[in-house]
């Protein structure tokens, strides 16, 4: 069964990672469908029983989504709270993610040395994604951890005159591939 792979970003014509993670699974229509939340919900108002109808036709799913303040955003937490919904992903009768595999790929903009129990953050990306792998569990899915491309954001408040912020095409090219293999090895 193909994997199910929904796209959570805001902006994701502006995007530099997700955009390109998405160029990427579209070359391979026959193993992943690309469902981008905010095309199919521009209003924000999320069509709960197709949603969960799309999860049941795939085998597995990957939420991607930029980290927003240390979470995801707005809209993917709001298909967690109406699509994951009693008696269908979790309680006596809810087995919809029953051993079904579910994995994140993340894009952080902040480096990963602030992503370290001694970085700025003090806290790891891993740590950070609990609350998702929390929810899986708790719905019986078979968790697979996140995949993460890593930003070179320059510190808040810090000025960097001619400093390069972008990423190159090459490592894009590279985290494209070895997030196309991360979902392969679900």
């Amino acid at each position: 069964m193909k994997t199910l792979v929904i796209v959570t970003h805001p902006s994701l014509e502006t995007s530099v990672v997700n955009k390109r993670w998405v160029e990427e699974l579209g070359q391979y229509p026959e193993k992943y469908t690309v469902h981008e939340l905010h095309k199919a919900y521009p209003d924000g108002n999320i069509d709960v029983e197709r949603e969960q109808n799309l999860v049941e036709s795939h085998g597995h799913l990957v939420l991607q989504f930029p980290i927003f303040w240390f979470n995801c955003p707005p809209l993917l937490k709001k298909w967690l709270d109406d699509v994951l919904a009693y008696g269908w992903a979790y309680g006596s009768k809810g087995d919809k993610f029953k051993h079904r595999k579910v994995a994140l790929g993340v894009s952080a903009g902040i480096k990963k040395s602030n992503y370290s129990e001694t970085g700025r953050y003090r806290y790891t990306l891993e740590q950070i994604l609990v609350p998702f792998e929390t929810t899986f569990r708790y719905c019986n899915a078979d968790y697979r951890s996140f995949f993460a491309f890593y930003g070179t954001e320059n510190e808040p408040g810090e000025n960097v005159p001619g400093a390069e912020a972008e990423t190159s095409a090459n490592a894009l090219d590279i985290s494209a591939q070895a997030y196309l293999n991360f979902i392969d090895n679900l």
